[in-house]
């Protein structure tokens, strides 16, 4: 019997495909990660059939690669180290539930953003979202990459907005995390008012905290509840731009420290443009009319006293940027507030906005803190004049996260589809900064590709700690191996 017999025999044989061109999508993806052909694809209809693949793997030896999200993939962390079974979840795209008074949505791995956004709209909530994100990509697959999300006041932890989990682990046992993992099933805690919105524990132990940012290689979630905020009744959406970046950056941690505004970021003119404009040529003469650094904040107004609040935060807004001798605006020469507003509140249209201007794109992120972005930017430019990189065509998104307590510092880096001599260039540009910003204090949290080398070498202790975990959660080492550390 073959690969595809036994696994069609565990899931179906229509949920199976050893397809030439199937399994050559599969083998790459926009990173710098080496390709490499998977044996088979798997699609699963629910837990059940995951328990049952994990169980053969474990049987087989054979690899698995959980994937959810929709093509194109962009970190490496689907493109299979040693071959083996991608286990496609996106089929499993049922929302279970949406319940507006605790603010949470229950849903399965394959939930879109696009999916989601409007469900959850007809019920007067919203998503904390990142930053215009893919619509095929996975709401529940982005809560556990930790991506940022935009608005600070309501990050109140590093794994929000995920909350509870299920998740099949490398040993084939299935398992609920933090107040899911009480008696009666999803329906039966429903019935006794239970939410999942609690997400610690079982015990002292944070399990889910295990499953975020580990790339798929302790286990594969089946479903998570994922926190919601209300939608608001009146909201307003200002910029603030300057020719100097420090200014903002003092503008935002005011703005945070006072808990005022909902969404506040700061990018520069290449990002805005690229979020706004539908392709190269139109992005090209965007920037040209926009300053080189924008901060965005909203302030929104919910069911009780909308127009209150609304009124006594502009107010205080306007009193804190006028010390900094800024004026908010509703409208940055041709772009207005209403337009980028609704931006951000959905999923990006095709083409996604960071393929807009070259078809491709190469990201370089990591944690650091606002008051020493600066330190980075124009370490990155010089370094992009040293590689023959236009440093203009650079996007930088500086993202407050958890409070303002830090912040999430990216920079993409277009590249034309298929240029080979290009992504090179830009490969050697990134590989070299990091190496640079990690002797400078960034903190590579989700270190994708060759960061994980980058990071983990420089702590074997950490590391010993980490093979600890994976041989309790994943012993044979079958989920996603040669991604982290193990």
């Amino acid at each position: 019997m073959n690969l595809k017999q036994e696994v069609g025999g565990l899931i179906g044989a229509d949920r199976v495909s050893d397809d030439p061109e199937v399994i050559a999508a599969l083998a790459g993806d926009m990173s710098f990660v080496p390709s490499r052909s998977p044996d088979l694809l798997a699609k699963p209809k629910g837990a059940k059939d995951i328990q049952g693949i994990v169980a053969w793997a474990n049987q087989a030896n054979v690899p698995l690669v959980p994937v959810s999200s929709g093509a194109p993939h962009s970190r490496g962390d689907t493109v299979p180290s040693v071959g083996g079974v991608v286990v496609d979840l996106s089929g499993m795209n049922e929302i279970l539930r949406i319940n507006r008074k605790n603010r949470v949505a229950v849903i399965e791995t394959g939930v879109t953003f696009s999916q989601l956004i409007p469900e959850l709209k007809k019920e007067g909530l919203r998503l904390n979202l990142p930053l215009a994100p893919r619509a095929n990509k996975s709401v529940l697959a982005s809560g556990l990459e930790r991506e940022p999300v935009i608005i600070p006041r309501h990050h109140w932890d590093a794994a929000d907005p995920l909350l509870c989990l299920e998740v099949v682990f490398g040993t084939g046992e299935v398992f609920q995390t933090g107040e899911a993992s009480g008696p009666g099933g999803l329906q039966g805690q429903w019935q006794i008012g239970g939410a999942q919105k609690f997400p610690l524990g079982p015990h002292q132990v944070d399990y889910h905290k295990l499953i975020q940012g580990a790339q798929g290689t302790i286990g594969i979630a089946t479903w998570a509840s994922i926190k919601c905020e209300l939608y608001p009744v009146i909201d307003k959406l200002y910029f603030l731009s300057d020719t100097r970046l420090e200014r903002l950056i003092e503008v935002a941690y005011r703005l945070i420290r006072l808990d005022l505004g909902d969404e506040v970021f700061l990018l520069n003119n290449f990002t805005l443009a690229s979020l706004l404009a539908p392709n190269r040529e139109g992005i090209d003469k965007l920037v040209r009319t926009l300053p080189p650094w924008i901060l965005v904040f909203t302030v929104c107004g919910y069911n009780r006293h909308p127009e209150e609040k609304v009124d006594y935060q502009e107010k205080d807004l306007f009193e804190i940027t006028q010390k900094e001798g800024l004026t908010p605006g509703q409208s940055l020469g041709e772009v207005k507030a209403e337009v980028l507003l609704r931006v951000i509140r959905n999923a990006s249209p095709e083409p996604y906005w960071k393929l807009r201007y070259g078809g491709e794109n190469y990201e370089l992120f990591f944690i650091t803190t606002l008051n020493r972005v600066e330190s980075f930017i124009p370490a990155l430019r010089e370094m992009a004049v040293q590689e023959n990189y236009p440093a203009s065509q650079i996007g930088i998104y500086i993202q407050p996260v958890v409070q303002g307590t830090s912040c999430h510092l990216g920079f993409d880096f277009p590249c034309p589809q298929g240029d080979a001599r290009e992504k090179a260039r830009i490969r050697g540009l990134i590989e070299k900064a990091s190496l640079a910003f990690q002797k400078q204090g960034a903190f590579f949290s989700r270190p994708y590709g060759s960061w994980a080398q980058m990071v983990y070498s420089q702590n074997t202790e950490f590391v010993n700690a980490m093979k600890r975990v994976k041989g309790v959660f994943d012993p044979k080492n079958i989920l996603n191996p040669g991604k982290l550390c193990f």
